[in-house]
């Protein structure tokens, strides 16, 4: 053989071998086959077009991870169980070889799955915060995340509160709905409109409650847990029969730019202040927050959830300067079904495609009913029956599983072409990471294209996949 036929020999080879040896791995999850280990995969040299293109030097938002909140009520379903299942669930949920949670939310105070009211000082117009502390948390709340933590110890958290401390707001209560039934204290009466702010907006208050945050954090980090991120208030445009605090967005910004980013600077605390949880579909509410020259100092990004879904493309565009975090998973009504996985599949595609760095579950593990402190059934990812002490992992565990576990921190989102079914990323080890959804009944045949190779993708009907590609 000639040397030239011997470098044509040998570039055939290379150019064969580079296709078929390239690393693929593949997990699904149907209704009925949860996290399973998939083979049909084949790899072509063809001119046929692809479904899905990928661009691997296209990169967009830098990915800061995926969690879910920790709560009282999901604490209380833990300790239900003996200690050996309690640290298989915080496992799978926190270690590399489960879910890899890496970023999870916490009450900043009382929130609707509570055991109960309370906030950090509920000594009535204590302004120097003397009574300030979170010995409450200490027995539920820092336990918990100390288990998570001893999983994975690189675990970031961050805090909202639901509501001030009662004789902060001008209805001198937790919640601001209509009474209901099901709440421990009667709130007939304290109903306040959704266009108003319930705080009390005069300066001792605000300087009070900037103090109440700064307290919170720095009792945190004597914990050993570090804040990372406040926002300020949990769904502001909303004024339910739980804790809640609505706010216009003219009073976050003057808070905040006048009170909560200053106190955090004299105090030196590195924890970012974010506009959030907005909630509302109305774009201008985030705007006159931006918009505002001192607010603006301060805030690092935006965290939205439910109606503000509908605003994430357009205030991303306008605000490409602040990080996008999707705050909290829509709850659904108990179903945990895989209609409801489909629906947050549809959410973690809209929020993340349009620029989330970041997507928080809701509730990580509760007992069997659901149900919050007023009786509002809502999903969760693994179910605990406390008489039974059945443990069931839902259709959403294994959606959040099938991003969490193989996108890791410091991945970038990559562009891709070829529908909405699907989310794309790049580790920082170079492993290309593909989501895809197939929603239909009947398996679905998917022609991938990656470096200019195609990859034939056969996918099961209704189900999730993940596809890791490493050369």
């Amino acid at each position: 053989m000639t040397g030239k036929n011997l470098f044509m020999f040998l570039s055939v080879l290379s150019i064969t071998f580079g296709v078929n040896a390239q690393k693929v791995t593949w997990k699904y999850t149907t209704e009925k086959e949860p996290w399973k280990k998939g083979t049909d995969l084949s790899f072509k040299n063809s001119g046929e077009k692809a479904d899905i293109i990928i661009y691997p030097d296209k990169k967009v938002q830098k990915m800061d991870g995926f969690g879910a909140c920790f709560n009282e009520m999901g604490y209380e379903a833990l300790l239900s169980l003996d200690e050996k299942t309690r640290q298989n669930i915080i496992t799978d949920f926190f270690t590399k070889e489960g879910m890899n949670f890496n970023f999870c939310r916490m009450p900043l105070g009382s929130n609707d799955y509570s055991l109960s009211y309370y906030s950090y000082n509920d000594v009535y117009e204590d302004f120097d915060m003397v009574n300030f502390n979170i010995d409450r948390d200490r027995y539920i709340l820092i336990p918990y995340i100390k288990m998570a933590k001893a999983k994975n110890p690189n675990l970031k958290i961050w805090a909202s509160p639901w509501t001030p401390p009662a004789w902060m707001k001008v209805n001198n209560h937790y919640a601001m709905g209509k009474y209901n039934d099901a709440m421990p204290i009667d709130n007939k009466g304290k109903f306040i409109r959704n266009n108003a702010t319930a705080f009390k907006m005069e300066e001792r208050y605000l300087q009070a409650y900037a103090l109440y945050f700064s307290k919170f954090v720095q009792a945190y980090a004597k914990e050993g847990i570090d804040v990372s991120i406040v926002q300020v208030q949990n769904e502001p445009v909303y004024q339910p029969q739980w804790q809640s605090c609505t706010w216009r967005p003219e009073d976050i910004a003057y808070y905040v730019g006048n009170f909560l980013g200053p106190q955090f600077q004299k105090d030196g605390l590195k924890t970012e202040i974010w506009l959030g949880t907005v909630n509302t579909s109305n774009p201008n509410f985030t705007r006159t927050v931006l918009n505002d020259e001192k607010a603006s100092q301060y805030i690092k990004g935006v965290g939205f959830q439910w109606d503000a879904k509908h605003t994430v493309a357009t205030l991303h565009k306008e605000y490409p300067g602040y990080k996008i975090m999707q705050t909290e998973s829509e709850c659904g009504n108990g179903e945990n079904n895989w209609k409801s996985a489909e629906y947050t599949w549809s959410l973690m595609q809209q929020y993340i495609a349009n620029g989330a760095s970041s997507y928080m579950y809701w509730n990580m593990i509760l007992d069997e009913t659901g149900k919050s402190t007023w009786g509002w059934k809502q999903n969760m990812l693994i179910a605990v029956n406390k008489e039974t002490k059945e443990v069931k992992y839902n259709p959403e565990y294994y959606l959040m599983k099938h991003l969490s576990h193989y996108v890791l921190p410091d991945a970038y989102r990559l562009e891709t072409s070829g529908g909405k079914d699907h989310l794309a990323f790049v580790n920082p080890n170079g492993e290309v990471v593909l989501l895809l959804m197939n929603q239909d009944e009947q398996g679905k045949a998917v022609l991938l294209e990656l470096n200019d190779k195609k990859v034939a993708l056969n996918l099961k009907g209704k189900s999730i996949n993940t596809f890791v590609f490493n050369n």
